[in-house]
Formats: structure tokens, C-alpha cells, sequence
């Protein structure tokens, strides 16, 4: 790169379905050259599908390519291009459908052209641990050798193949988990916004909407996710496709009938998204119900309709303001995969493709099935199996098996055990549903991100261990592995003896009973939690601080008329192809946000909540400055770092001994910036699979305010209707454990406060060391690949992931991550380097299959069963729940009357 200036690259605009793949100066002669292009790789990909194709060289007709000095073209023998055609392959994990297509376009190329594409790939994806490594240090080796470019006839073989990877990854997503199910094509007259749609979405938004309101309170909830309303919306769209007349009527010169012709893959994309967003049920309901009890505070205003609806709606659109802002660093950056997203799209993918080419599997097995049958018969497979680990043989589930063999010992049950222990079990269990628990995925989510999180589960637990064992803090009389509270006495704590009638805390009385003791692997968890929000912030300026400096430029240039897309984003082919569409104006999310804003004031200045409507702008701060890492670190991990804990931190140090601002700062601050990242990842989906803009901002904002009156109406339903709700006496197990965990960290973090639990001279105070802990750890990996950057394993250590790592604990432990591990590398790492055409095809199908299988399942055996009380009693169903493993056993026991920690009247 030295003596190198960057130049601009233009790149031409999409025309219908064909998408110009590469940057190039000259614009006109690409097309007038594009359609002869397009037909070769068309005859080339159709010569492709034969099995023959399978088992020999992509091509054998080198291509030419052009020098930048002489612009005279190479040539090279056919051995030179099938081996680079395999270097190529195997550097990228490209299918040779995608390389034959390159090829072609890898020719128009002049060498001037391969280092300004090169230099701008570079410096994005230099860091990117989803980004191949090799070929990362081959374009690093290409830019700084000037031979190259003072003497290109010397170095054919090496222009060649950069030129290749140039067209590669310009002309399609860098990344093979993209190319497996997005297209890099795209037809702008297909509908997407319909009547049917709009019907089917609406529909299963609004039941989604009531049935997990109305089964979030029950001991165990029951929830059904987004993917069961994209499976539904299949049939019923092909069946509108079907049945309905081709009847509508025009407004505003567009044609709107109610049966406009096939039933679209964008038409059941739009039906997800607006189910996406419409199944969580408004946070701020947990505010609603601890104030309304009377067991708790006991405020009746509470019940009005009209206060619930601004503080839900406030909550839920701020954070669709911010993601719309955020797009820019969240949604158009190609870096920006988003694991989950691809799953979604997958599924849409086996419903909508008629192509079937024959891929190679191990033991040169070749296969035949289509997406949709995989699908069909992955999805029986898992609805089957799951009745095992979920009712028949429970056991299954949580398979400690070592526990078997001396239920009551206790160190084995404390290391081994899944239940009441650390679950270190190298066959913990036989149920996917288990590594599916905080959206991990191991089909889903890429094995560097699977490998971090379990080294820094593995790290983690040696400390825990070492404060049970060593009884720091006092844990050792209580569980090790446990999320909940307890006094002096090993009993959980019972906040009432704390606090007054108004909820606020009373010192004497809180002097005469107990401070808040947490369990070992609950001590350790906060501490991590301190040191992933510094982590956090420090990898994102350390490592993606030109990217965030490009979405804050496009940001800016986005308020100018007729700017363009910033070039580095132009490199990405979707969006490019989405340029084919009306943008959605800035102005618009910033209404938007300024709307929610006035809502959450108006919620909290007009009832007598005691708390400053300030706390909406101080929420909104601390979502400001955490949105946009906690982003895009979700959207290359998978990982999502939540601020629960620090804006209970926060929140409860400025508001001390008020719990309901406490509350309300958590949700302005932790709730908004969650949902301004799911939010990003619909957008996400729209923009790979080219919805147009305008119609997801649509769908999401109706979508959203039918989703939250149906929640506020189910809630007033079961606050006025059900008797003795919240509590043991109430019908149909409706005891709502989530409320009651709620009020108790209302309560510990807002009227006890961080500062008699965290502060100087508090109980846990030492934990703060988490905070310097997670910026030196980021520091240290990134000095590391500053020195010594041709290290590869280097790149795949991710310093946010390990710390995430560390809060797996209480309850979770070991047995739902290891498992993890084996799986992601057998897919991440063996399948997709060896056999890509076979993991492109089918790997994130099966992800979505078993997914929809257990979700199916899982809602008729709770409804037929479960809900029924049709109890299934024998061995199996009980042998996972014996000794230690059914009642925790400790390191140490209080003899009658004592009890641990600092002296009564000496801890207030």
C-alpha cells in the first residue's frame, strides 16, 4: 500500500432481476458488455449441474485478465486455473456455481481495479473473524509487494487469483453462511406488500401477541416463537394463492388484488417480520403488575388502559427509532452477518426454491433431496423425538448420568450435576432444545463464536469453585449454582422485612434482619457482567472504529439531497440491489423516536409514579452509547450483550431507594437498546431478501401497535378477571414467577441499592474489578494481533464472547454449552471446508427444522398434557431429580440459631 492513494470506484445501478456484480471506472462499457456476461455464466452454471461437474475442474477454458499497465491480456495453462480455481475454493468456501460466475466477471477487471477493490476489503474484513484468514494474508501480501504492480507479468498466477477473489466477494456476500441462503439476485416486481400478506401478518401477530401474554405468567410459560407463525404462513398463503378470487381495488394508481398471483418468498418474509416483532410481550407489563398487586406495591392507577399503553408503545418504538438511525452501522455493512437472520431465511429459502443441484456429501455420497423435503423430514424427525427428552423420558433432557451413580455425594453432584451443579459432563444431554436456550445455535451461530463463549465458561467455572470451595463471600452455605437471594440464615430472602408500606426501604429494619447474599456462581456472573460492558465499548473503538466512522459519514451524508452510498458499502452487492428502492427518510425514524419519547414523559409525568420524567433521556443515553457496539457484535457472534445489570447498576445508584425509577431507567436504557438490535435484525432480513424499505417500516410499526394493545388488553383481563393472580392460590398454575423475580431485583437493585451491595465497604465491592478486567483483556488479544498479525488463531479469539462466556452461570452451567462445541466445529469446520455445496444446501435448513419441530411439539404436548395435568410417572422422569441433584447440597451448614456474615446492627 505504500505510495498508494484511494480512488473512487463507481459502481452501476441493478436493472430488474440482474445485479451488476463488480466495481469498475468505466460503467458504460460494463454494460454494454453485461448481457453477454450474464448469458455465460448462465450456460456455464447450467453445465455445472451435472454430476460429471462435480468430480472435475470448474472450467477448463482459462479466463483472461487484463493488466493494468499494458492492458493487454494473460493467459495461463488450464493446470494453473484448476489450481487456482481450488485455492479459491478452498480459501473462501466457494461452490463452484459461485466460482464459475466470478470467473466470468473476474476477467473485465484491470489491475488498478483489483487493488482499489482489494484495499477497501482489507480494511474491513482485516479483523473480521468470520473472514477467511487466508485470504485476509493474501491480500495483505498482494498490497504491500509493489513488484506487483511495477512488474504484473511476473506475477500472473497471484493477479489472477485476486482478481477472482475481488469478483467473489464483490459480486456476492464475503461470507459462505450468506451465500448458502441469500441470492445475490433480485426482481423488484415481485410483491411483497399485499392484502394477503398484510392479512396473514396481522393475524398471527395479534394471536402470538395473546397467547404469550397469556401464558407469560404461568409456572412454566409457554411461548410461541416466530418460526411456528412462518411455518403456519407457508400453507396459508399457497392456499389464499389458491381459493381467492383476483378481486381488489387501485389506490393511489397501484392495483391491490386479493389474489395477485403465486405466493411470494417477500410476501412470507413480510408475514415473519411482522410475527418477529409482535411475539415478545412489552417489557414494561412487569412494571404494570408489580405496581398493581396489592402483595407488592399496591398503586391501583396502575390499572388505567391509557397509562400502560404510553409506557409500552414508548419502550417498544424508541427502540425502532433507534434502529432505524443505527441502519447504517447495523444493517447495510456486509460484516454485519446476523447468525439468526440466516435460519429465518433458510427456512423461507426450502419453501420457495424449485432449483435441486445434486451436491457431494462424505464418502462420495451425492444428494439428490430438495431443501423443502429435508426439511420436511428433519422437522418429523425432531417433532418425534422430542416427545422423549419433554415427557416420556425427561431424563433425557438433563442426562447427568454420572449423578446416577451416587446421587448424594457431594462434590461429584456440585462438578457433574445439572440440576444443582456446574455440568462438567461430557454427554450432557440428548435434547436440542437445551442448546438452544440463549439463542446459540451451534447450526446458527459461527464456531469461533461457540469456542469463546465455552473458554470463558470453562475459565469462569474454576472460579466458582474456588469461592465454594473457599467460602468467599459466605457461599459456601448456600447453593453454588443458584440465581436466587438469600439471607443470613440460607433462606431465601424475604424482602418484606426490609421495606415499608410504600415499598421504600426502612433501615431499622433492614438492620434488624439480613443483607442480600448471593451464590457463588451468581458473585462471579456480576462480575463478568461488569467486565462485558467495558469489553464491549473497548473492541468496538479498538476494533471497529473506521466502520463506525463510516456509518457515522453515511449517517450525516443521509440529511444531504442526492448523496450517495458510501463506497465501502457499494462493495456489498445487496446493497447495491437494494438501490432499487425507495429509502426510508431519516426524518421519519427521528419522528418516530421524538413520538416515543413524548409518550414515556407523558406515562411518567401525568400519575403519581414519584419519579422525574428525566429518566426517559438518561435510559436513552446509556442505549446511545451501547447501541451500536452491542450490535454489531450481535450481528457477527450471535452473541447479545444485554445491560440488565448496568442499568440496574446505574439506575439503582442514582435513584437509591426508589425501585419503580429504577425500573423505569431499566427499561428506557436495557429494554430500548434490546429492542433497537432485534429491530436491526428484521431489518436485516428485509434487506437480504430486498423487501422494499418503506413496506417493512410499515409492517413493523402496525405490527407492533396491534401486538401491544393486544398484550395491555390481555393484561387487564388478567388482573381484573383471575383470581388471586401471582399468587400459589391461583388457577391454572398462574403464579408468575417472572413477576416475582422482577419485584425481588426491583427491590435489591432499587430500594436496597448497588451501593449497600457494590459501593465502598459493600458486600461485593471487590467484584467491580470486572470493569478494568474487561478493557484489559480486549487490549491485550488486540496488541497480540498488532504484533503479531499473521497469527491465525489470533483473529478467531474474541475477547467479548469469552467474557460472555463468564455469565452462563445461575442457573445455566457447563451441560448447555459444551455440547455446542463438537456440533458447531462437525458443521462449522469440517463440513463446510470439505463439502460446502452440501452445508450450503442443508446446513441452516436443519437448524430451522429441528427449531420448528421442537416448537410444534412443544405446543401440543403443553396443551394436550402439561396444561391437562396428565402426569407421566416412572424412573425415567425421576432419576434426574434425586440427592444432591434434587435438593442442593452445600459446603457448609448452619447449626440451629446461627447464622453467617457480619453481626446484626453492624451492616447498615
Amino acid at each position: 500500500m505504500r505510495g498508494h492513494s484511494e480512488k473512487p470506484i463507481a459502481v452501476p445501478e441493478t436493472d430488474g432481476e440482474h445485479d451488476t456484480h463488480a466495481p469498475t471506472h468505466r460503467i458504460d462499457e460494463l454494460d454494454a458488455e453485461k448481457s453477454e456476461a450474464e448469458s455465460n455464466v448462465v450456460n456455464a452454471t447450467l453445465r455445472h449441474h451435472h454430476l460429471e461437474r462435480e468430480k472435475k475442474s470448474v472450467s477448463s477454458n482459462a479466463d483472461k485478465f487484463v493488466s493494468a499497465s499494458e492492458q493487454e491480456p494473460f493467459s495461463y495453462e488450464e493446470d494453473d486455473d484448476r489450481d487456482l480455481s481450488r485455492h479459491v475454493r478452498t480459501d473462501l468456501n466457494v461452490t463452484e456455481d459461485d466460482l464459475l460466475e466470478a470467473k466470468e466477471l473476474a476477467s473485465r477487471y484491470t489491475l488498478e481495479q483489483v487493488r482499489d477493490i482489494m484495499v477497501r476489503i482489507y480494511r474491513i474484513h482485516s479483523r473480521d473473524p468470520n473472514f477467511p484468514t487466508a485470504v485476509v494474508q493474501k491480500i495483505s501480501s498482494f498490497l504491500e509487494n509493489e513488484d506487483v504492480f511495477k512488474h504484473p507479468e511476473l506475477h500472473q498466477h497471484l493477479i489472477s487469483e485476486m482478481k477472482l477473489e475481488a469478483a467473489l466477494v464483490t459480486s456476492n456476500s464475503p461470507y459462505a453462511e450468506v451465500r448458502a441462503v441469500v441470492s445475490n439476485k433480485d426482481d423488484p416486481t415481485t410483491p411483497s406488500s399485499t392484502i394477503r400478506s398484510w392479512a396473514i401478518g396481522l393475524l398471527f401477530s395479534a394471536l402470538l401477541a395473546f397467547v404469550n401474554q397469556l401464558f407469560d405468567i404461568r409456572q412454566p410459560a409457554i411461548r410461541v416463537m416466530a418460526n411456528v407463525a412462518q411455518l403456519l404462513a407457508y400453507p396459508i398463503g399457497k392456499a389464499a394463492e389458491r381459493w381467492l378470487p383476483d378481486a381488489g381495488f387501485t389506490l393511489f394508481g397501484i392495483q391491490h388484488s386479493l389474489n395477485p398471483g403465486p405466493f411470494t418468498r417477500k410476501e412470507h418474509m413480510l408475514i415473519t417480520i411482522m410475527a418477529n416483532v409482535a411475539y415478545n410481550t412489552p417489557y414494561t407489563n412487569y412494571i404494570i403488575w408489580v405496581q398493581y398487586l396489592p402483595q407488592y406495591f399496591n398503586q391501583p392507577y396502575a390499572a388505567h388502559f391509557a397509562y400502560q399503553i404510553l409506557i409500552a408503545l414508548a419502550t417498544n418504538f424508541i427502540g425502532y427509532g433507534m434502529a432505524g438511525i443505527c441502519r447504517r452501522f447495523l444493517v447495510y455493512p456486509s460484516y454485519c452477518v446476523w447468525p439468526a437472520s440466516l435460519v429465518t431465511i433458510a427456512l423461507n429459502t426450502a419453501f420457495h426454491t424449485s432449483g435441486n443441484p445434486p451436491v457431494m456429501g462424505p464418502f462420495g455420497k451425492i444428494w439428490r433431496i430438495s431443501r423443502a423435503n429435508f426439511f420436511y423430514i428433519m422437522f418429523a424427525a425432531m417433532f418425534v423425538w422430542f416427545w422423549f427428552p419433554n415427557y416420556i423420558f425427561t431424563s433425557l433432557s438433563k442426562f447427568n448420568w454420572i449423578s446416577w451413580i451416587l446421587p448424594h455425594h457431594r462434590d461429584l453432584n456440585v462438578i457433574t450435576g445439572i440440576n444443582n451443579g456446574l455440568g462438567l459432563n461430557p454427554f450432557p444431554t440428548w435434547d436440542w432444545n437445551v442448546l438452544l436456550w440463549d439463542s446459540a445455535d451451534p447450526l446458527m451461530v459461527p464456531f469461533f463464536s461457540t469456542l469463546n463463549r465455552f473458554i470463558g465458561a470453562f475459565v469462569s467455572m474454576w472460579i466458582v469453585l474456588a469461592f465454594w470451595y473457599k467460602n468467599v463471600y459466605n457461599t459456601g452455605y448456600l447453593p453454588i449454582n443458584t440465581n436466587r437471594v438469600y439471607d443470613n440464615t440460607a433462606k431465601l430472602y424475604n424482602i418484606s422485612r426490609a421495606i415499608n408500606d410504600r415499598g421504600h426501604l426502612d433501615e431499622d429494619k433492614y438492620a434488624a434482619y439480613s443483607p442480600p447474599f448471593l451464590g457463588a456462581g451468581n458473585v462471579v456472573i456480576y462480575m463478568f457482567f461488569f467486565g462485558i460492558y467495558t469489553s464491549t465499548l473497548t473492541y468496538a473503538i479498538l476494533y471497529h472504529r473506521h466502520e463506525i466512522f463510516m456509518g457515522f459519514k453515511a449517517l450525516f451524508n443521509s440529511f444531504r439531497k442526492k448523496t450517495p452510498l458510501e463506497d465501502n458499502h457499494v462493495l456489498d452487492v445487496h446493497n447495491r440491489l437494494m438501490k432499487s428502492y425507495k429509502e426510508v427518510p431519516e426524518w421519519w425514524y427521528m419522528l418516530c423516536l421524538v413520538c416515543a419519547i413524548a409518550l414515556g414523559i407523558g406515562g411518567i409525568a401525568g400519575w403519581d409514579t414519584h419519579t422525574s420524567p428525566g429518566v426517559v433521556f438518561y435510559g436513552l443515553a446509556l442505549c446511545v452509547v451501547f447501541v451500536i457496539p452491542v450490535g454489531i457484535i450481535k450481528a457477527m457472534t450471535g452473541i447479545e450483550v444485554t445491560l440488565n445489570v448496568l442499568a440496574e447498576f446505574i439506575g439503582g445508584s442514582w435513584v437509591d431507594g426508589n425501585a419503580l425509577a429504577m425500573n423505569y431507567f431499566k427499561s428506557f436504557g436495557y429494554v430500548t437498546c434490546a429492542h433497537a438490535v432485534w429491530f436491526s435484525n428484521d431489518l436485516k432480513l428485509a434487506h437480504y431478501v430486498k423487501i422494499p424499505p418503506r413496506q417493512t417500516f410499515a409492517a413493523q410499526m402496525i405490527a407492533t401497535l396491534v401486538s401491544t394493545v393486544v398484550c395491555i388488553g390481555v393484561l387487564n383481563f388478567q388482573m381484573t378477571n383471575i383470581r388471586a393472580v401471582c399468587t400459589e392460590d391461583a388457577r391454572y398454575k398462574l403464579t408468575c414467577p417472572g413477576v416475582n423475580t422482577f419485584f425481588t431485583a426491583s427491590v435489591l437493585w432499587g430500594t436496597v441499592g448497588p451501593k449497600k451491595i457494590f459501593g465502598h465497604q459493600g458486600q461485593y465491592s471487590e467484584m467491580l474489578v470486572g470493569f478494568p478486567l474487561g478493557v484489559i483483556i480486549v487490549v491485550v488479544f488486540w496488541c497480540l494481533n498488532k504484533k503479531f498479525p499473521h497469527w491465525a488463531w489470533t483473529r478467531q479469539i474474541h475477547p467479548v464472547a469469552i467474557m460472555y462466556g463468564g455469565i452462563v452461570w445461575a442457573p445455566y452451567n457447563m451441560s448447555y454449552i459444551w455440547p455446542s462445541v463438537p456440533i458447531a466445529y462437525f458443521s462449522w469446520i469440517y463440513l463446510k471446508s470439505r463439502y460446502v455445496g452440501l452445508w450450503s444446501k442443508y446446513n441452516f435448513v436443519l437448524s430451522a427444522a429441528w427449531s420448528c419441530g421442537i416448537a410444534i411439539s412443544g405446543i401440543i404436548i403443553f396443551f394436550s398434557l402439561q396444561y391437562t395435568e396428565v402426569d407421566f410417572n416412572w424412573w425415567g422422569n425421576q432419576v434426574s431429580e434425586q440427592g444432591c441433584e434434587d435438593d442442593s447440597c452445600n459446603y457448609k451448614n448452619l447449626a440451629p440459631g446461627e447464622y453467617f456474615g457480619p453481626r446484626i446492627g453492624d451492616f447498615n
